[in-house]
């Protein structure tokens, strides 16, 4: 059963990604993994780019829009991330590769390569990490 319920969710979340890049026209990785959960932005739907091994986690959302200011940017999530549960990226963010933003984040300006990153605005509170496919923690 346990076997059955995992082949049903990648084929899912397979789906969700022919409907985010053909539908929407979002610029995602096939070798990324989004949550059924996360929310992408389709107001501004090509503004959402996420490269190859990022992760991102139920309830986070990606923006690539701010209404208030009637603003319209891309928001980049680089290679081998992970975004964690219910996060916030703002519109026009840059994320860097090997990134781990913690959960319940909301970033707010960009975020260099290999750092974790937490709190409300984020900030990077390490540095000099290394990371896996899907922004797993890599211990050496």
């Amino acid at each position: 059963m346990v076997r059955l319920r995992k082949i049903i969710r990648l084929f899912v979340i397979r789906i969700l990604y022919v409907v985010y890049t053909k539908v929407y026209g979002m610029h995602i990785s096939p070798l990324a993994r989004i949550s059924v959960r996360a929310k992408l932005d389709k107001t501004y739907p090509k503004g959402i780019n996420v490269a190859e091994g990022a992760y991102i986690a139920s309830g986070a959302i990606v923006f690539a829009h701010d209404y208030a200011r009637n603003l319209h940017q891309s928001t980049y999530i680089g290679k081998n991330c992970f975004i964690g549960a219910n996060s916030i990226i703002m519109c026009g963010v840059h994320i860097g590769d090997e990134v781990i933003v913690g959960a319940g984040s909301v970033v707010t300006k960009d975020v260099p390569s290999n750092c974790i990153v937490a709190g409300n605005p984020a900030k990077v509170i390490r540095t000099g990490i290394h990371t896996k496919i899907y922004g797993q923690l890599f211990v050496e």
